[in-house]
């Protein structure tokens, strides 16, 4: 039996312990630990070739196997139960694979009478399938799914949480069949249904763990989940919603599903999970924008958005404590924002305020601010979002994040693009030159400087290049006159022409203070600049010759 595991179905085994511990501890009908334990002592006693492991060989022995057989056969239930909590204990401290051989008794008792030994067994199966006890393969090809999915029609909560653990985990195994897989998934529906909110909670737990898997997504569409998942998002229990809406999620990142998902009339998906977005679960509101920001890579379903009015929402995310669901809403905000036509609307909503606010906020994230950046260079392109940009916090917010000491590079790269963007009109040029500070024209100073990172040293050096050259302007320039020099040196030496023409640029904006051309007078970089001057011309000279084609002649 293979024991090895992706990475994915080892975040599953581990999210089914996790799930069936608290389950485990929700139902009362659920063994107790006492009972096992007097079964256990019932079991060694008049057993007692039902030890674990054999003292020397810490193996499983046929007289074991013979033993167990016996008690799952029997037409006695208290000796079935005895079985049955001998596998119980079997799963919880077995470390090893179990024997083949020892998976027929399993199957004998699935197909007992007794609901409490079948609810017994069917944990123990749980456990195994968990730890990789037993072969997925070898459990489907012994027919246990039959009783399994038995279990789904008991009534009995236990019996059909354990059901569909059985049911997510056996799925898991790339050697079952579509057939198989829809046996399965039919009886899940029907429970998702069900007006007991614990029998809801686990068949649509189960349901979203089949929708981690590409394969089991396919055939979950197949069989109809869609329609009951959505409608699963009017449902009392948040939990449930939870559930339904994380596996809506999985099943809109795959764009083949969307006209599926979209199929609903009257806009039903949309106008659930703007409904759920406002949920007063913080969790559920932002699993919903996640969903729907899956399905905006199509404009027509972000027109339809705004129809509904997504923005209120969105902001009332904004505005909660935990980073991660503010961050969810703003990298939904950046997707719309991209899209010129909504952005009038984005504008009367106040949305630059919103985010000129969150990037002064201490609690902001990389991501917070990386989409901040992107949401405010998307909205200034008009001159309502040039006046709007202007009133709020944003031009200060952007300048503050250049002092962060945690954000990263990627980040940074944002925020300079938009700063430098903004530098494009007189107005925003004029206020940025006027409100930054000492420290943050040495942050840009230290950035232009980075090897590591191009981008980010062009996008600083760019800013620099923008900046008014006022008196007071000049005087915060002035201690780094010398570090810029050396800067632009390096400049020169590039063979990315773009930033040979950045460094005339600023040296044409930097000469405006006499001390700078002092400076500059009979420098290196004076000197490289004359290189670079009479490379230029040779070049333009050549091209003379050979008097190129005009670009409409060589493009027609």
């Amino acid at each position: 039996m293979s024991s090895g595991l992706c990475e994915m179905c080892f975040r599953l085994l581990e999210d089914f312990a996790a799930h069936l511990k608290r389950v485990g501890r929700a139902f009362k009908k659920t063994v107790s630990l006492k009972t096992e334990r007097s079964f256990w002592r019932r079991t060694t006693l008049e057993f007692p070739s039902l030890h674990l492991y054999d003292d020397e060989t810490h193996q499983f022995s046929l007289k074991r196997l013979q033993a167990l057989n016996k008690l799952a056969a029997s037409n006695d239930v208290h000796l079935q139960m005895t079985a049955a909590m001998y596998y119980l204990h079997l799963s919880h401290q077995l470390t090893s694979s179990l024997s083949d051989d020892f998976l027929g008794p399993i199957m004998a008792l699935l197909l007992s009478p007794d609901l409490h030994v079948q609810n017994t067994i069917s944990l123990s199966l749980v456990n195994l399938l968990i730890k990789n006890n037993v072969c997925k393969e070898l459990v489907i090809e012994m027919g246990m799914l039959v009783p399994i999915l038995e279990l789904f029609q008991s009534g009995d909560a236990t019996a059909q949480c354990h059901s569909c653990a059985c049911v997510v985990m056996l799925a898991s195994s790339e050697s079952n069949t579509d057939a198989m897989m829809l046996d399965g998934i039919m009886p899940l529906l029907a429970l998702a249904k069900s007006y007991d909110p614990q029998v809801q909670q686990n068949a649509t737990w189960a349901l979203l763990h089949l929708t981690q898997s590409n394969w089991s997504m396919r055939i979950l569409c197949q069989a109809g989940a869609i329609p009951v998942l959505i409608l699963l998002l009017q449902s009392s229990d948040s939990e449930v919603q939870f559930s339904s809406c994380t596996a809506l999620c999985n099943i809109a990142a795959i764009q083949e599903h969307h006209s599926k998902l979209l199929s609903i009339g009257g806009h039903y998906l949309l106008k659930s999970l703007l409904t759920l977005m406002s949920s007063s679960v913080q969790k559920n509101s932002a699993q919903a924008c996640k969903c729907l920001q899956a399905l905006t890579k199509n404009v027509l379903i972000q027109e339809q958005l705004m129809e509904l009015d997504c923005v209120l929402p969105l902001k009332a995310l904004l505005r909660t404590s935990t980073p991660i669901w503010t961050e969810s809403a703003l990298t939904f905000l950046s997707v719309l924002s991209a899209y010129p036509p909504n952005n009038d609307i984005l504008m009367n909503e106040g949305l630059l305020d919103e985010v000129g606010q969150l990037l002064h906020h201490q609690r902001s994230s990389s991501a917070i601010i990386m989409h901040s950046s992107k949401i405010i260079a998307n909205l200034c392109s008009s001159c309502m979002g040039q006046q709007a940009v202007m009133k709020s916090l944003c031009l200060s917010g952007l300048l503050s994040a250049l002092l962060s000491a945690t954000l990263a590079d990627e980040t940074l790269v944002h925020v300079t693009s938009c700063l430098h963007h903004l530098m494009i009109w007189d107005q925003l040029k004029s206020k940025l030159s006027a409100t930054i500070t000492s420290d943050q024209v040495s942050a840009l100073v230290k950035l232009s400087g980075q090897i590591r990172n191009p981008q980010l040293s062009y996008n600083c050096a760019a800013i620099i290049s923008k900046l008014e050259m006022s008196e007071e302007m000049i005087h915060l320039l002035r201690p780094h006159y010398m570090t810029i020099s050396e800067i632009l040196l390096v400049f020169l030496q590039k063979k990315d022409v773009k930033f040979q023409q950045l460094c005339i640029v600023i040296v044409f904006n930097l000469k405006k203070d006499g001390d700078f051309s002092s400076l500059l007078a009979n420098s290196e970089l004076e000197l490289q600049l004359w290189k670079v001057h009479a490379q230029t011309e040779e070049t333009r000279r050549l091209l003379q010759m050979i008097q190129p084609l005009s670009p409409s002649s060589v493009n027609p």
